[in-house]
């Protein structure tokens, strides 16, 4: 004789079952299922008419009660439940990680981005994100990045709508250096101390904004090829900056950095964000550093003197 067909009911059907004897009803097992009550008593319906015997007694006064071969099946299809479960292809893989590789200057990586992180990783704990630098004056970038922070000109490096800040410069100096020189009563006074001098910010726009244009550009001391060297040295006491208000902005809160004019001019050159390869990690992060740049001006704007 042919061997007996194997009469398996359906898993939906097994964990109908399972649950409402546990939950003592329909609705509370819809409820744990995310399915509407009639569905989870049509599966169980099902597989009594499968097993060709009844489950539960439905009992209008009673509710939900097992029959004697509910209760013999109950714990067989609990350890069938337990052992599918136990299965390390059925278990829920952990939530997937998006990589996201962000190249930076030096100085915005240390002075905005860096602070501000946790932020970023707080409203999405999804990205992971792997910061490396890059040096603007020798153009040199991280080829494997998917979003660069560049320093730049607009619109021949950046277009309009990759621009992050629209920042102002300004002379900053350290307090002890201004102690140890003659009160600072007008912008020509600043030429009798040492102003310091990097290739990527030129004095010449600040000085023909304050009325001093025939003044040259410093040609002593050392020559700093980073923003961020330029503030350590002013920091230090070595001489003044022009400087970025938004990537100053912490040393003038404490103190550690002095404004000696209110005047401010547009910086010539700008960060912007540069996205190489869009994803969805690479939308969330631009979205993010946006607001964060946009903060940063409104921050410096109700600082400014």
């Amino acid at each position: 004789m042919p061997p007996r067909p194997i009469r398996l009911p359906s898993l939906d059907a097994l964990l109908a079952f399972e649950a409402v004897a546990r939950a003592g009803s329909f609705e509370a097992a819809a409820d744990e299922l995310a399915l509407t009550a009639s569905a989870v008593a049509k599966r169980v319906a099902g597989l009594e008419e499968r097993l060709d015997q009844p489950l539960f007694l439905r009992q209008p006064a009673r509710g939900l009660t097992l029959t004697p071969a509910g209760h013999e099946y109950l714990p067989q299809v609990r350890q069938a439940l337990a052992l599918l479960q136990a299965m390390p292809l059925h278990q829920r893989n952990p939530a997937v990680r998006e990589r996201l590789r962000v190249s930076s200057t030096p100085t915005f990586a240390r002075q905005l981005l860096v602070p501000a992180l946790p932020g970023f990783t707080a409203a999405h704990p999804q990205v992971e994100l792997e910061l490396t630098l890059s040096v603007p004056l020798l153009a040199e970038g991280d080829a494997g990045a998917d979003v660069e922070i560049r320093h730049g000109a607009v619109p021949e490096d950046l277009s309009a709508a990759q621009v992050l800040l629209h920042d102002r410069l300004t002379p900053l100096a350290a307090p002890a250096l201004l102690a140890r020189h003659a009160p600072l009563t007008q912008p020509a006074d600043l030429l009798s101390l040492p102003l310091l001098r990097t290739p990527l910010q030129p004095w010449s726009p600040w000085l023909r904004a304050a009325g001093l244009a025939d003044a040259a550009e410093p040609d002593e001391g050392p020559r700093f090829v980073d923003l961020g060297l330029t503030l350590a040295a002013a920091l230090a006491g070595q001489g003044v900056a022009l400087a970025r208000l938004s990537l100053a902005r912490h040393e003038l809160a404490d103190g550690r950095l002095v404004q000696p004019f209110p005047l401010t001019v547009p910086a010539e050159r700008a960060y912007g964000l540069v996205c190489h390869r869009p994803s969805p990690a690479a939308e969330a992060f631009a979205g993010w550093l946006q607001a964060h740049c946009r903060a940063v001006e409104a921050e410096n704007s109700s600082a400014a003197p």
